[in-house]
């Protein structure tokens, strides 16, 4: 999946030392419930782990081919929310030198794409922490509405206690 600046592309080993560069961040992570990376070693165990699947893409500059981020969707049975079996949860965030550029509204939309077009999900769900509103602007310049709905998502690592706000696009919302 591409679009003029980037292309999403499936996690490779050896963007485990680009990983950690970015994923150490202590402004990243937290905003997306992870802790941040203590080790090229560390980030190459999830990339292994928790990226190399059919439903997670690095997220490749393609000026200079550089990993700025990540992009995929949770199938229901990963997702933070109770959802159906034909819906998912999106995800995503980028590195800080790339905030506030549009690139994570970028490949959310070729994710959206691919989920409703080539997957067949019925609703896709989004969840953002209330202290990070980008992240929810991300979600509606994508099309995703505010559900009137506050929670809290155990799973994560990093905030779990945090409240999150959810979003949701319906299939007929495609862009």
């Amino acid at each position: 999946m591409e679009t003029d600046r980037i292309i999403l592309r499936p996690w490779c080993e050896s963007d485990a030392e680009v990983l950690f560069k970015y994923a150490s961040d202590p402004e990243v992570g937290p905003r997306a419930g992870w802790p941040p990376h203590k080790s090229i070693d560390e980030s190459l165990d999830v990339i292994r782990k928790l990226f190399m699947n059919d439903y997670t893409w690095a997220i490749e500059l393609k000026e200079s081919h550089e990993i700025i981020g990540c992009v995929g969707y949770l199938p229901s049975s990963m997702s933070n929310l109770k959802i159906g079996e034909d819906q998912c949860e999106v995800g995503y965030w980028v590195a800080r030198p790339y905030w506030n550029q549009g690139i994570c509204t970028e490949a959310l939309r070729q994710v959206v794409d691919h989920c409703f077009n080539e997957k067949g999900f019925s609703v896709l769900w989004g969840t953002f922490f209330i202290s990070n509103p980008a992240s929810g602007r991300v979600m509606e310049k994508c099309g995703f509405t505010d559900t009137g709905v506050e929670t809290t998502c155990p799973n994560l690592e990093v905030g779990s206690d945090q409240p999150v706000k959810v979003l949701k696009l319906n299939s007929a919302g495609t862009l």
